[in-house]
């Protein structure tokens, strides 16, 4: 399996020597499970934004007959310069 180094300050390392200690594991296992942990929420974010994407697409004309003034301008439309 491929691995990474990672250096941590010395403050760092003993917070994560301690929190290891408490949890009863070991630092290998607790920084894998925090990783773990951040690629599953930025995958879960990813989908959630795409999810309101295709909604937003879907739903364009509601959202503009809704609120009309958040729509840009159309062309030859807005200031003059």
């Amino acid at each position: 399996m491929p691995a990474l180094n990672v250096e941590f300050s010395d403050r760092e390392l003993e917070d994560l020597r301690q929190i290891a200690k408490e949890r009863g594991t070991s630092m290998k296992a607790l920084v894998r499970e925090a990783a773990a942990a951040d690629i599953a929420r930025h995958r879960a974010l990813q989908e959630g934004a795409e999810a309101f994407r295709r909604f937003f697409a879907a739903h364009a004309d509601e959202f503009a007959a809704a609120f009309p003034e958040d729509e840009p301008p159309a062309k030859g439309e807005g200031r003059a310069a």
